[in-house]
């Protein structure tokens, strides 16, 4: 796989979470059914674990393209910045009929880049679709289950 994928994959991640750390915090402040509160300390913490994780996956796959755990991870990670474009910032801001934080950037970078990713790796047989999906719920379901851990140790260990 290309190296240039890679840090395409790096530069929309990194991106979207700077949009997500500019003005999450802020938005979740309102009262709504997909977000709890988070102050800006949490939430960088949090983002900022993440992005380490996202560029940890996606290096690991490059240099050790020949590992399934590594290319499990990587995908798992592609699928499920897909999937958080849609869910939750493209149908929290169509049901709250306000802008969610981090839309812009899932839909015009994770959406195309991470799918023009996967569809070079399936192009290539370097994935089935049963790796694509088992990756990206495990993936998506331990990136969800950190999420709450994270916001806990941010907000203890950085000033608000």
């Amino acid at each position: 796989m290309g190296y240039y994928l890679v840090v395409f994959f790096c530069f929309a991640i990194t991106l979207h979470n700077i949009e997500e750390a500019i003005w999450l915090p802020k938005w979740s402040q309102q009262s709504s059914r997909f977000q709890k509160p988070v102050t800006s300390s949490e939430f960088h913490f949090a983002v900022i674990f993440i992005t380490i994780l996202a560029y940890l996956s996606a290096f690991s796959f490059l240099y050790m393209p020949e590992s399934d755990f590594a290319k499990w991870i990587f995908i798992g990670f592609l699928g499920s910045m897909i999937f958080n474009a849609i869910f939750p910032h493209l149908i929290a801001t169509i049901l709250m009929k306000k802008y969610a934080p981090g839309l812009l950037t899932g839909l015009l970078l994770n959406l195309p880049i991470n799918s023009l990713f996967i569809y070079q790796m399936f192009s290539k047989n370097l994935i089935i679709w049963k790796e694509l999906f088992i990756s990206t719920f495990v993936v998506g379901i331990i990136l969800l289950a950190l999420i709450p851990f994270l916001f806990k140790v941010g907000g203890k260990i950085t000033p608000s």
